[in-house]
C-alpha cells in the first residue's frame, strides 16, 4: 500500500472518530429485513425500527434487556435518548432523555458509547460532545452522575470484577478508569500522540485494552503497571474484544477494512481478515468463539471463524452499521441508516449460534 493511499485511509477513519454523530456517504448500501415481522425460517437476520441517531448498544443480562444510545446532529444537540428495548420483539420499552446542560438553545447532555454494570444496575455513557462520561440508574433512567474531563470520550467498558468503569478519551490520549461504586476516577493513563478508541475488558486480570486508531496498536493498561504497554495492531483499528481465554485480542481495523486477530502474549497480529470497507466495530461471540465485524461502509456484518481466518457468513444490514452487541449466541447490530418508515435507525439481531 502506497503512503498516498495509507493517508487518505487514515484520514477518513479518523473522521468516523471525531464525528461521532456525523452521517456519512456510503459506497454501496446493503438491505435488510424491512419492519418487525419475523424474518424467513432460513433467515438469521431479524431487524426493526427504533429511532435516529442510534450509535451502540449493551445487553443487560440482569433485566433482559438491550440498551441503546442516540444522538442527532451537531453541538448544540438537542435530539438524544436512552433506549430500554425488548431483545425479544425489538420494541422500545422506555425512553429516557439525557439532562438538559443548556436552557437557553436546548443542548443535552448527549449520550453516545454505552455500557452496563449489571453488579450496580446502573448504564455508563460517553458524552462524547461534553467531554465526559455519564452514569444511569437501570432501574428507572434516571441520572446518578455526571463525571468530567474525559476528552472526546469516545467508549466505555465496565469491569464489574473489579468495580470499574474504563473510558477512551480519544482527544487527548487518555484511558480514565473510575470506580463503579463512588463514582470517583482511580486511574489516568495518558499516551502522549494516541487517540485511544475501543475498548475491552479482561475481568480475570483487570487489564483492559485502547485501540490507538492513529498509532496502529493496542493500549495495554494493567491494574498495577503504572506503564502501559503497547501491542501492534492492523491498519487503523478502531474497535477491539477479546477472546474467552482472554489470549487473543481482535481488532476492527477502519483504514485496511479487516480483522486483524492478535496474539496478545506474543504482542503480535498472527492472521489478518478483510471483512469489507470501513469496519468500524467487533464483537466476539462466546460460545461459537465466532468474531463479527460491522462494516459501516459495505453495509454488512461480516462473521469470522478467527481460529482458521476466514469468512463464515456476512449478513446485510441497513447502511453504516455502527456498533454490535452479542448475547449468548445472538448479536444485535445497530445501524445509522435512517430507513425506517418514519426515518428511523435499525437494530438486527442476528443469530450466530444455538
Amino acid at each position: 500500500m502506497s503512503s498516498l493511499t495509507r493517508r487518505i485511509r487514515r484520514a477518513a477513519a479518523i473522521a468516523v472518530a471525531v464525528a461521532a454523530g456525523s452521517s456519512l456517504a456510503v459506497a454501496g448500501t446493503a438491505t435488510a429485513q424491512a419492519g418487525k415481522g419475523a424474518p424467513t425460517e432460513a433467515s438469521p437476520v431479524t431487524s426493526a425500527p427504533l429511532t435516529q441517531g442510534l450509535y451502540q448498544s449493551a445487553y443487560s443480562e440482569r433485566n433482559n434487556v438491550l440498551w441503546t444510545t442516540s444522538a442527532v446532529g451537531r453541538p448544540p444537540v438537542t435530539e438524544s435518548s436512552l433506549l430500554k428495548v425488548d431483545p425479544r420483539t425489538l420494541e422500545v420499552k422506555a425512553s429516557y432523555a439525557p439532562p438538559v446542560t443548556d436552557p437557553e438553545t436546548g443542548a443535552v447532555e448527549a449520550v453516545y458509547g454505552i455500557a452496563v454494570d449489571d453488579e450496580h444496575n446502573t448504564v455508563w455513557t460517553t458524552n462524547t460532545r461534553d467531554n465526559s462520561v455519564a452514569v444511569y440508574s437501570q432501574r428507572d433512567g434516571s441520572h446518578l452522575a455526571t463525571l468530567p474531563d474525559v476528552a472526546h470520550a469516545r467508549e466505555v467498558v465496565v469491569d464489574e470484577r473489579h468495580d470499574v468503569a474504563w473510558a477512551s478519551g480519544f482527544g487527548d490520549g487518555t484511558v480514565v478508569g473510575f470506580d463503579t461504586r463512588t463514582f470517583k476516577e482511580k486511574k489516568r493513563i495518558t499516551v502522549e500522540g494516541a487517540s485511544p478508541a475501543g475498548l475491552a475488558v479482561n475481568e480475570r486480570t483487570g487489564a483492559v485494552y485502547a485501540t490507538d486508531l492513529e498509532g496502529d496498536r493496542i493500549i495495554e493498561v494493567s491494574r498495577r503497571a503504572e506503564k502501559p504497554r503497547f501491542i501492534p495492531a492492523g491498519d487503523g483499528p478502531i474497535s477491539v474484544a477479546l477472546s474467552r481465554d482472554g489470549r487473543t485480542a481482535y481488532t476492527a481495523d477502519q483504514a485496511a477494512g479487516g480483522l486483524s486477530v492478535v496474539d496478545l502474549r506474543k504482542g503480535e497480529v498472527t492472521k489478518s481478515v478483510p471483512t469489507g470497507e470501513g469496519a468500524l466495530n467487533v464483537a466476539a461471540e462466546p460460545r461459537s468463539g465466532r468474531v463479527l465485524v460491522a462494516n459501516r461502509d459495505a453495509g454488512t456484518v461480516t462473521v469470522v471463524d478467527p481460529r482458521k481466518g476466514t469468512v463464515v457468513a456476512s449478513h446485510a444490514t441497513g447502511a453504516n452499521p455502527n456498533h454490535i452487541a452479542v448475547h449468548r449466541g445472538t448479536a444485535y447490530a445497530v445501524d445509522k441508516s435512517g430507513s425506517g418508515p418514519e426515518g428511523e435507525d435499525q437494530i438486527h439481531r442476528i443469530r450466530v449460534s444455538r
